[in-house]
């Protein structure tokens, strides 16, 4: 799917995007390697934070396959955890906000 899409990129991910025929919906599919984030529970509150975002945005798009993938390394002192968290949601949000819309 990486190799045949659309990509939108953002300061710390990249969204790869392609259009289906799909009539279950859009999948969402995740890449948050332990390489660029090495503590669990940071992978994790970056998936949780994609999740939410695109479960928010899909009533609003065409049905497509996506995938979120970090691209810079990542490490968050525990007191800047929720500041940061509130950028990345930021940048997910503009980033889903590429995708196609409805009647559109």
């Amino acid at each position: 799917m990486l190799s045949a899409r659309k990509m939108v990129r953002g300061d710390s991910f990249d969204l790869h995007m392609l259009a289906t025929e799909n009539a279950g919906g859009s999948r969402l599919g995740l890449i948050v390697p332990k390489r660029l984030a090495r503590a669990a529970n940071l992978r994790n509150a970056i998936k949780r934070q994609a999740r939410e975002a695109f479960r928010l945005m899909i009533a609003q798009s065409l049905p497509c396959d996506v995938v979120l993938r970090l691209k810079r390394p990542v490490s968050v002192a525990r007191n800047e955890l929720r500041q940061q968290l509130r950028n990345w949601r930021g940048e997910i949000d503009r980033l889903l906000g590429r995708l196609p819309a409805k009647g559109a």
